[in-house]
This record gives structure tokens, sequence and C-alpha cells, in this order.
């Protein structure tokens, strides 16, 4: 479609003049139309574009603002404990008003439920999983996501949320409650579905769920209470990629291929 349209009227001279003098001069007044109209078309296009724009800023700015919220809960929560922290006091570190912590976050729990959901995420198995053909690939995948598992779980800042959850336990169920349906549960759906896929190539016998928690086990040993109390450190790269590994060879070894 043209970007312009016929206009069968014509308008009087003086009308022409009033409108765009200095083309009266040079056009006749029905083509002054069509560039009246042409001009007005632009002007519309120019228009919805900044409009779409200042959207897309806006979003972008939203996105900023419910980081900030986001990070000022946690901080709050760490500091005073989530039963005792207020909303007022989350949106005053967050330099917000209540009415926009609401509108692009949510109430407390909201907060508490979005801070553990970030993380979680890092937890989901990979898309790009390799095909479980034989017991060697099977063993490296479950050495790469069990460190990771250990990596993402035993940073301080996630420990930090698991002291919250215990330290809440009686006045605030809810954390642990969170922590444990959101958090924990990502890394057991993680597990369940690699050893539900070993299961299906006929690397492993069993049901994927007891598997997953066997292997759970065998990783983190007694580690994850040593964080806790604080009586150990966190270990290194190369203590994580070592005790995945004896992890899942320990898993192969319990349940050996039959023959």
């Amino acid at each position: 479609m043209c970007w312009y349209r016929w206009v069968p009227q014509r308008l009087d001279v003086a009308t022409s003049e009033r409108l765009h003098p200095q083309a009266t001069k040079f056009t006749s007044p029905l083509t002054l139309i069509v560039v009246l109209y042409g001009t007005m078309v632009a002007k519309e296009r120019a228009m919805a574009k900044a409009s779409m724009s200042k959207r897309r800023q806006k979003g972008g700015d939203e996105t900023a603002v419910r980081e900030r919220i986001l990070e000022a809960a946690f901080a709050a929560f760490m500091k005073g404990g989530y039963a005792t922290t207020s909303t007022l006091e989350i949106a005053t570190r967050a330099r917000v008003s209540k009415r926009e912590l609401y509108a692009l976050v949510g109430d407390k729990q909201e907060m508490l439920i979005a801070c553990i959901s970030e993380r979680a995420k890092r937890l989901d198995v990979p898309a790009d999983l390799p095909v479980l053909r034989d017991r060697e690939t099977l063993a490296q995948v479950l050495a790469s996501f069990g460190a990771r598992l250990v990596r993402e779980v035993s940073d301080p800042t996630v420990i930090a949320v698991f002291r919250l959850a215990i330290g809440e336990a009686v006045q605030a169920p809810e954390v642990g409650r969170a922590l444990n349906s959101i958090g924990r549960e990502a890394s057991r759906a993680a597990l369940r579905k690699i050893m539900a896929e070993a299961q299906a190539s006929g690397l492993l016998t069993g049901r994927p769920a007891e598997l997953a928690e066997q292997f759970a086990g065998l990783l983190w040993r007694d580690l994850l209470v040593s964080l806790l109390l604080g009586v150990v450190g966190r270990p290194n790269p190369r203590e994580i990629a070592g005790r995945a590994r004896d992890a899942a060879a320990a898993l192969l070894q319990l349940h050996p291929l039959p023959k």
C-alpha cells in the first residue's frame, strides 16, 4: 500500500496558502493535499516509534528496580531475619515506594521466593545434556552436575539462606518451606531426570528418585552440615571436582550392570 492516499477534495487557494504558504507558489492545491497527508503519516509513524522506545525503556527500568528491590530484601533478611523485616525497611533500602515495591515484586513472601528462585535456576539440567549411551558418559554427566551442585550450594550466600531458614523455623516456617520446595527441589528434579534417562538407556536399574537420593548422599556426606556449622571452609574447585567424581564412581559401583 502506498504511503499516501488519493483525496478527491480540492482546497481553495486561500486555504492552501494559509496551510502551506511557500508550497502554494509552486504546487497546485491537489498536489498540496498529497504532500500534507504524507507529512501527517510520517509524523504519526515517528510518534509511534517514540512511544515504543519509551515503553522499552520503561520495561528496562522496571527490571533494574526489581533487581534492586530483591537485593535490598535479601540484605534485610540476612541482617535482621525474615520475620522481623518489614516491607517498609526493604522499600527504604531499595529507594522505592511501598506501592512500587508491591507492584514490581509483591509481598515479603513473594520477595523471598523470588530470591530463592533466581539461584535455583542455576541447578537445572543443561539443555545440551549428552545422550547417555554408556556408563562412561553417565559417570561424566553425574560428575559434572555433582560438581556444579556442590559449587552452587556451598556458596556463602546459599549457606546463609539455609541458616536463615533454620533460624526462622519456628517464627517463619514459610522460609524453610520455600527453600525446600523451590531451591532443593530444583536439584532433586534435575538428578531424577538424569537417573530416568540412564534407566531408559539400560545403564542403571532402580527407581530414579531413590537413585538420585543415593547420589546426593554420596556427594555431600557430612559436608553440608559442616558448612552450616561453620566448622569447615568452602571446598576449592579441585576438591569439588574430586568429590563429584568419587560420588559418581561409587554410585555406579553400587549399581553394576546385570550380567
